[in-house]
């Protein structure tokens, strides 16, 4: 353990795994940023907090058991000569899962008023915990297996995981408050959340497609609704008459 300590290239692949793991969980925290705003607002940060915690400790179990990690990769059976591992399997299910779930609230948040199917309708503490947990298991996959590609020392990646969950729990309140409080912002991170469900069920079936493409679309589609988002709030303001308007009317000739 000392020597990694003392060990640069240790400290390059950590930092490294931190920063790519982090990126990969960006997607999971805009999940849960949605799924605990069905919450009461005096659960959500703990609720939040709770199902980071819960991924930690998922992502270092994973860790634990890297025969059976590199086991899923092989081959179970196959369909019209595409072969299907264990992986395929988890990616292609956690892919619908996340469709599912987000066309489920894009639709929801367009009934609009407060009814039975609005976006308002609370769900169970319970319900939001297991449903992280859930689509932490699909997200965690590739960036375990891509840990498990990058570095040899469990040690290493044990503290990369450590270290991002607990700079996403530093960012996953802002974030959830923003998304939470801009209905717009919302309805583009469940489409984000809709392409990563279309790309996890490619790459189930050996159809890579880069990440950094729909991070990139994204990203621009983001900075184009915050210049929409402070253009409205500029339109909104209450126009004042300059002193001149106002001095004549008060003072007719």
């Amino acid at each position: 353990m000392l020597e990694l300590l003392t060990d640069p290239n240790a400290w390059l692949a950590f930092i490294t795994l931190t920063a790519l793991e982090l990126v990969l969980g960006i997607d999971n925290i805009i999940f849960i940023s949605i799924l605990v705003d069905k919450l009461p607002k005096e659960r959500r940060e703990f609720a939040r907090k709770l199902g980071l915690f819960i991924a930690m400790f998922m992502r270092i179990g994973l860790l634990m058991v890297l025969a059976w990690i590199v086991g899923l990769t092989a081959p179970i059976f196959t369909i019209l000569n595409q072969e299907i591992s264990g992986r395929d399997i988890i990616l292609i299910a956690g892919g619908l899962f996340l469709i599912w779930k987000s066309t489920g609230e894009i639709h929801q948040s367009l009934e609009g008023e407060e009814g039975h199917s609005s976006s308002t309708v609370k769900a169970t503490f319970t319900s939001v915990i297991l449903q992280i947990m859930v689509i932490d298991l699909v997200f965690s996959l590739d960036s375990i297996i891509t840990a498990v590609g990058m570095v040899d020392e469990l040690a290493v990646m044990v503290a990369a995981v450590i270290a991002s969950v607990a700079l996403m729990m530093l960012f996953a309140g802002p974030i959830g408050r923003f998304v939470s409080a801009h209905p717009s912002i919302k309805i583009l991170a469940l489409a984000f959340l809709v392409a990563i469900g279309v790309i996890l069920i490619a790459e189930g079936f050996d159809q890579h497609i880069p990440k950094g493409y729909i991070y990139t679309a994204m990203g621009f589609a983001l900075v184009v609704e915050l210049i929409n988002i402070r253009a409205r709030k500029k339109a909104s303001k209450p126009v004042h008459l300059h002193a001149p308007y106002a001095s004549d009317r008060n003072h007719p000739e």
